[in-house]
């Protein structure tokens, strides 16, 4: 994945819908089901990372409580879910050891403020989903290592992440073969095998649906030809691992709607933080690219700018449907960018600035509850370093059983 922290790359209508519609790429049926996704350690999740993957994992959990709004069908159906922050998959480029444990500190404080894990007294009933640091669970790196002496280098080398890593270090799409073979000697084996990591992390928990971005596709099936190769040779342990197509939004740049949102572009303003401000999200979405044409239409091609406010609207007044006094009947499974456009133009509301503000609004009141509860979290370090062990616990149990099989299988158990 750019790596695992580029898990929301798919379409979204509404967070609404995302709640209950959650659908696998094949006809899923009543099974049990144990859900893997991770996220890479890069400190404060941007509006995008939420609204684009946490927000459906929060969904996830509530299929795993038992949500009202759910079927029995669908709750059944669900046996676990695991979430990792990777930080192992984080150290495949250059870290500031400092940086690095902050951010993973943080990574963990806005994931609980946003809902994600444990909910309430961790004395109390079972989290509704395990959330703990990948690089506590050393079988993550064992079991990677018994899929890197089955998995081919030609194919990895063909893994469109390498090739787009390989060009940049190469400077350039069209390198030389002694361009490319001088960028390939800067790059490290890490970055080459992550995909093969990525694949432990999903199948050491036998994971059968895997919440993925359109990007991460050539990345599962890596997983799956993995498991059918260990399969094969050694004798059935691991499921095939499904792509579980989750609603998702992808939110753009505010000042290069060209571009995806990120936390890697240089101009801060290019992004809303979750613990932004009302004031810093104000004078963000003001500051917003658009054009000069003054309607309020939606048309993602030609009309980037507005289109993405329009798009970022639709995310967060499914769940706020009050949110910037714009009042409106339409129901939350139908809230949709251009359904968006039309209701704001019948109610006589025209122009960017206008639009700019009911946005604005919105986004604040979405993310309000969450920055107090990271602003509280954070400062509570006993409690994060509870929920770590307690995760660490609970997804080293189903490892170890994994482990045992595997090395069981190999022949490298006890003699």
């Amino acid at each position: 994945m750019t790596h695992w922290s580029t898990l929301q790359r798919i379409t979204r209508r509404s967070y609404a819908q995302s709640s209950g519609n959650i659908t696998s790429s094949d006809s899923i049926k009543k099974q049990r089901r144990v859900v893997f996704s991770g996220i890479q350690p890069t400190g404060i999740p941007h509006l995008g990372n939420y609204l684009g993957a946490i927000q459906n994992w929060v969904a996830l959990q509530h299929k795993l409580a038992g949500s009202p709004s759910l079927s029995a069908d669908s709750v059944d159906s669900v046996q676990k879910i695991l979430f990792s922050i990777v930080g192992l998959h984080a150290i495949t480029m250059p870290q500031d050891p400092k940086v690095l444990k902050r951010e993973r500190r943080e990574s963990l404080a806005c994931l609980l403020a946003c809902g994600v894990g444990p909910g309430g007294s961790l004395e109390a009933a079972k989290p509704r989903a395990t959330l703990f640091f990948q690089e506590e669970v050393p079988e993550h790196a064992e079991l990677a290592w018994y899929f890197n002496t089955l998995t081919g280098v030609g194919k990895l080398q063909r893994m469109t992440t390498w090739k787009s890593k390989l060009a940049i270090a190469g400077d350039g799409d069209k390198c030389e073969h002694e361009e490319i073979s001088k960028a390939e000697e800067n790059l490290r084996l890490g970055l080459l095998a992550y995909p093969v990591l990525q694949a432990a992390d999903i199948l050491l928990y036998k994971a059968s649906h895997v919440p993925v971005g359109e990007d991460q596709q050539q990345h599962l099936e890596l997983s799956r030809d993995i498991a059918d190769s260990f399969n094969h040779r050694f004798g059935k342990v691991f499921p095939l691992p499904q792509t579980m197509i989750t609603p998702t939004k992808r939110v753009l740049s505010l000042t290069d709607p060209a571009q995806k949102m990120s936390k890697s572009a240089p101009n801060p303003s290019s992004r809303i933080l979750i613990t932004d401000t009302p004031e810093q999200i104000r004078k963000k979405i003001k500051g917003a690219v658009t054009d000069n044409d003054r309607s309020i239409t939606y048309d993602p091609v030609e009309r980037r700018g507005v289109s993405n406010l329009l798009s970022i609207l639709g995310a967060c007044h499914a769940t706020t449907p009050t949110a910037g006094n714009f009042a409106t009947s339409i129901s939350q499974e139908d809230i949709h960018p251009d359904i968006l456009a039309a209701e704001l133009t019948r109610q006589g509301i025209s122009g960017h600035a206008q639009l700019k503000g009911i946005v604005a609004d919105a986004i604040i009141e979405k993310l309000a509850p969450i920055r107090a509860e990271y602003a509280r979290l954070r400062e509570d370090v006993p409690y994060l370093r509870q929920v770590a062990a307690l995760g660490r616990d609970e997804a080293r149990d189903a490892a170890a059983r994994t482990m045992a099989e595997v090395r069981r299988k190999v022949g490298l158990d006890a003699i």
